[in-house]
């Protein structure tokens, strides 16, 4: 592999295969593994020797991550060009749009116009217009929900820059935390609803979604952030007697290890501590370990805690 300056890191995008990881979900290994067995990615060296991955690369990535995590065989996608990529994901758009519950609605193309010439505080404006007229629960599901979803498309697709999305990740946090803390405490007995991501898993947009539909459900709401280790959520979940553990999973998340980590959690926990996930990634919709319950849209959550409610109701014959 040839090595490169610090000059050419920057040309070439300089992108580590730490950052590689982190954002797309793919490990280290597979990533090595692909590197001699299909010829791609093809990393540089930096002087140090370690690998550096062009943004081209990078967005190849992205398309695969997606397509892998619909059941596309590494074998028969890492040859393709990113054209070929590009059209194999665009067929899936649409699972992902209904996945996520998202209703486009014309205004969401001038929000990522305004993300992409970096108007900040305008897109903060434009963006706190829309709550105050919607309401929180109809400005989560016709606007976040779609505008995430551009997000995350544009970003996949190399139109968006990581620091762009990140840009828009704290612009909705913000607006999203200060309209939770608006919301009237629950009465007395609320179930209390404890959320957080695992390791590896950033997604603090989705997070911030899911306490607002429970919020708005007059739960409890105790979160713990993103990325906490499965040892942490049970002994938060017991100290902390939670009703329900929620788990939210972005689209990057690796397949595996959302299986492997759903099962631990589950054998960790009682169950009286139920365990509720959401979230994009494809794998949630195959099977899950038994007493978990699957929202495939985070605006299903005032429907399953009304049956869930009603599960718990005396019946009149006893």
């Amino acid at each position: 592999m040839t090595k490169i300056s610090a000059e050419d890191f920057v040309d070439i995008g300089g992108i580590t295969i730490a950052a590689v990881e982190r954002d797309t979900g793919l490990t280290k290994d597979t990533l090595r593994v692909w590197e001699r067995r299909y010829g791609f990615p093809t990393p540089l060296r930096d002087r140090s020797g370690q690998r550096v991955y062009s943004r081209r690369d990078m967005e190849k990535l992205r398309l695969i991550k997606r397509l892998l995590d619909h059941g596309y065989r590494p074998g028969k996608i890492l040859p393709l060009d990113p054209a070929d990529l590009l059209r194999l994901a665009d067929a899936l758009h649409p699972p992902l749009q209904r996945r996520e519950g998202a209703h486009p609605r014309p205004d969401i193309e001038p929000l990522l116009d305004l993300l992409r010439k970096h108007r900040v505080e305008e897109l903060r404006r434009q963006l706190s217009q829309s709550l105050l007229r919607l309401g929180l629960a109809q400005f989560l599901s016709g606007v976040i929900a779609p505008f995430n979803a551009a997000v995350s498309d544009a970003w996949t697709r190399g139109k968006l820059e990581l620091f762009e999305e990140h840009i828009y990740a704290e612009a909705i946090q913000s607006i999203l935390r200060g309209a939770i803390a608006g919301i009237p405490r629950p009465g007395s007995d609320p179930p209390v609803v404890l959320l957080t991501t695992l390791p590896r898993e950033t997604h603090a947009v989705g997070l911030l979604m899911a306490e607002a539909f429970f919020a708005l459900e007059s739960c409890r709401c105790i979160s713990l952030g993103v990325q906490t280790p499965l040892p942490d959520i049970a002994r938060a979940a017991e100290a902390l007697r939670a009703h329900i553990v929620f788990v939210f999973f972005g689209d990057s998340a690796n397949a595996s290890l959302v299986s492997s980590s759903i099962a631990e959690l589950r054998a960790a926990l009682p169950l009286q501590h139920e365990i509720w996930v959401s979230g994009s990634t494809p794998v949630l919709e195959r099977r899950l370990p038994e007493h978990v319950t699957y929202l495939r849209s985070l605006s299903e959550t005032g429907g399953a805690l009304l049956r869930r409610r009603r599960a718990r109701m005396p019946r009149a014959d006893q």
